[in-house]
């Protein structure tokens, strides 16, 4: 497995005296799959955070969260997970359809406790698992190549209070989102979108900010 480092972060772990250290998680502590103990603990989690990269090289990082089980380990080096409807901007899944490269965290706030990889990855929209996740548009593999269990010492603990209402149910079905009930909004949506945000009545930006700022959105 080659090294996790670069030629600058040798440059900085040399400067503030942590070359030891990091040469020696760098070889005992980074794998290049999952162990059992970490297949556990990125099946049992609802969220998770992913960067990629766009074709410039520029990074971007978004939360993707679902219902419990969303991301699925298929064996120790290959993940996967759902992608379900969004803001239609498809910034992340572009990214990695395109340059492939992805970083993915997974972290407990209650514990606490986290977990990195990176890998390569690959979008499908009629991958055998499609059926998995109901509501979902894609799949997207991952083949990893490197995971590492990181210090949780800076992470800040939080208490889980509810799965996010938006989770698609068991047939797919899921609420429509508020945001898409913005009246500014209306002719860039689909028309059954169009027809379900007036069944539930269009709403101007300071009502939905509202709704926003009490955690009602």
């Amino acid at each position: 497995m080659s090294s996790l480092y670069s030629d600058r972060h040798v440059a900085l772990q040399e400067a503030f005296g942590s070359r030891p250290l990091a040469d020696f998680l760098d070889k005992h502590h980074v794998r290049d799959d999952l162990s059992e103990a970490d297949q556990a603990f990125v099946a049992s989690r609802d969220f998770f955070f992913l960067s990629t990269v766009d074709p410039d090289g520029m990074p971007s990082v978004s939360y993707k969260g679902g219902p419990k089980g969303l991301v699925r380990v298929l064996d120790a080096r290959t993940i996967a997970f759902p992608g379900f409807d969004g803001n239609g901007m498809f910034l992340s899944f572009g990214n990695l359809d395109g340059q492939g490269k992805v970083g993915l965290l997974f972290i407990d706030f209650e514990t606490p406790h986290r977990l990195r990889a990176q890998g390569v990855a690959t979008l499908s929209t009629d991958d055998p698992l499609l059926g998995e996740w109901p509501g979902a548009q894609c799949v997207v593999r991952v083949a990893l190549d490197k995971a590492w269990v990181n210090c949780p010492r800076y992470v800040h603990r939080h208490e889980r209070v509810e799965t996010s209402r938006y989770v698609p149910a068991a047939d797919g079905s899921a609420p429509l989102a508020e945001w898409k009930r913005l009246d500014f909004l209306q002719e860039a949506l689909p028309d059954d979108e169009q027809r379900a945000a007036e069944q539930k009545g269009l709403i101007d930006l300071p009502a939905y900010e509202a709704k926003v700022a009490t955690g009602t959105a």
